[in-house]
């Protein structure tokens, strides 16, 4: 039995592989916003698993958040550069608080939702280092934090990020990067 889901999910890849205009690549995420609306649905997917994983909602520790508030008028005036280190920077601290809260998470429902959300939270970082970009380093980084102890706060933390900052960030980028890649923009 395992051996046939094995053999159906690798002719399924060398398939996809094959087709024209089936594989995702990182520059379609930025150029196509359903594409990023439909990463986002993840979050509301975890929110309803907590729901039916109880004992989910308190974590074991704190976890150090970045304050996610945009100033739109200070957001138009920064660089690229320093909006990619902004974004990158957050998703880490999000990765790693998540990160520790799983380490200490005694209930394997709460440490399951902790991993989907940091594999989610990979998925994310992969996609802002894969840009063309040098990251600027010093001021730009994370500065203010907030602590959060439940879980629930957690993903309302992160879907601000995603719906913001990384939002944003995405409809800037599209001048520069989606033209140049003959991608469709939306």
């Amino acid at each position: 039995m395992a051996y046939s889901r094995l053999l159906l999910l690798l002719l399924i890849g060398v398939i996809s592989s094959n087709l024209p205009g089936l594989q995702a690549r990182p520059i379609d995420f930025w150029c196509n916003r359903e594409a990023r609306k439909s990463m986002t649905k993840t979050v509301e997917g975890l929110k309803k698993d907590m729901a039916d994983c109880v004992g989910s909602h308190e974590l074991p520790s704190p976890l150090q958040l970045p304050c996610l508030w945009v100033q739109p008028a200070e957001w138009v005036n920064k660089t690229l550069q320093q909006k990619h280190a902004e974004v990158h920077s957050a998703l880490h601290v999000f990765q790693d608080g998540v990160h520790g809260a799983r380490s200490q998470s005694t209930l394997q429902c709460q440490t399951s939702l902790l991993e989907r959300l940091e594999r989610h939270i990979t998925n994310y970082v992969g996609l802002v280092d894969s840009l063309p970009m040098q990251t600027e380093m010093g001021s730009h980084l994370v500065q203010n934090f907030t602590n959060e102890t439940t879980l629930d706060a957690v993903l309302d933390k992160y879907r601000t990020l995603l719906k913001g900052k990384l939002e944003r960030f995405a409809r800037d980028l599209k001048d520069n990067i989606c033209n140049e890649h003959d991608t469709v923009i939306t």
